[in-house]
């Protein structure tokens, strides 16, 4: 029987799984005290994070969120950014709790992951507001490009030093480049400022010894070929919104995927068990045969608990007996 880590890295591989199931389950996380720093409580007040935005999270809400306003906003001109952002101190954070947690993980079993949240894009609007994010990436490219290469700087040396202090298996870096129906950012526009330096990153990534794995949970169909240069090692979060069968096709198993299972339409309080158990068996017939393929929930979750309970179940179970039923040969 192979262990979670082994069963991943098979899929990974295009190699025979026991199971086809999320790679998410494969990961240990391991806190660490940059992320730490920005948590804030869930108590529905105004807090700021390290780089100065105002964030709210609501009791109900899934997370945090931005609370931008004309007089709280972080960079208010974009070709003064300098003279507004202050870049958080990131030396010298006390990382015994990372390397103590990390120094109990086997390795064998399951996959030591930190998890890196606000990439560049999000990190951008998060300073600025997301209407003016998004003039300022049209009208003001060189000084946007200056300011993500600051930002990068930061998730750098972050990587850097969490590789010297427990040396992680997996980056799992988040930042959604698109909604449910588009791209935030015109590809082209996108391939110019932001692919560049997120490739960087990427270097960062590997130099460090861990996987690249991307969470985006939106359409990133039109540069799935850019997330292969980038070096992409998996990408998390894909939703069935996206084409995942011809972007299957277009990469020929280059860009391994997580996701493929239509949360939205099994989160429904009253909803028969035969449609959320259709739902993943329809994921797993239809995104499995190509190969590299995980399974899951994008958004991590149903946030309905029956529903959720009943779609890993059936992720288990259908898992299993898909993977026995194809064998790679």
């Amino acid at each position: 029987m192979l262990s979670l880590r082994e069963n991943a890295l098979a899929i990974l591989n295009g190699e025979q799984p026991d199971f086809y199931g999320d790679f998410m389950e494969a990961l240990s996380w391991v806190p660490d005290p940059v992320r730490a720093r920005d948590t804030i409580p869930k108590d529905g007040k105004e807090h700021s994070d390290s780089w100065g935005t105002v964030k709210v999270f609501l009791p109900d809400s899934p997370g945090a969120h931005p609370h931008i306003t004309d007089e709280n906003v972080v960079i208010p001109d974009i070709e003064e950014w300098e003279k507004y952002l202050k870049v958080p101190q990131i030396e010298g954070l006390d990382w015994s709790e990372s390397r103590e947690i990390a120094s109990k993980i086997d390795r064998g079993q399951r996959f030591s992951a930190m998890f890196m949240a606000a990439g560049l894009f999000e990190r951008s609007h998060f300073l600025m507001g997301m209407e003016d994010a998004f003039c300022n990436y049209l009208e003001y490219p060189d000084e946007m490009e200056e300011l993500l290469s600051v930002i990068a700087d930061f998730k750098i040396r972050q990587i850097e030093i969490a590789a010297e202090e427990f040396h992680p298996d997996v980056i799992f870096y988040q930042d959604d480049w698109g909604s449910k129906q588009n791209l935030f950012l015109p590809p082209d526009t996108w391939r110019e400022i932001i692919k560049p330096i997120q490739m960087r990153i990427s270097k960062a990534i590997h130099d460090a010894g861990a996987l690249y794995v991307h969470h985006a949970d939106c359409i990133c169909e039109p540069i799935v070929e850019d997330m292969i240069d980038l070096g992409v090692d998996v990408w998390q979060g894909v939703i069935p919104q996206n084409d995942i069968v011809a972007i299957q096709e277009k990469t020929a198993g280059k860009l391994p995927m997580i996701g493929g299972i239509d949360v939205p339409a099994i989160d429904l309080e009253g909803l028969d068990e035969e449609v959320i158990r259709g739902e993943v068996r329809r994921a797993i017939d239809t995104y499995c045969p190509a190969g590299r393929f995980f399974p899951g929930m994008p958004s991590g979750m149903c946030f309905v608990k029956r529903n959720d309970q009943i779609a890993r179940d059936e992720l288990k179970s259908y898992g299993r007996i898909w993977a026995e039923q194809h064998p790679i040969k």
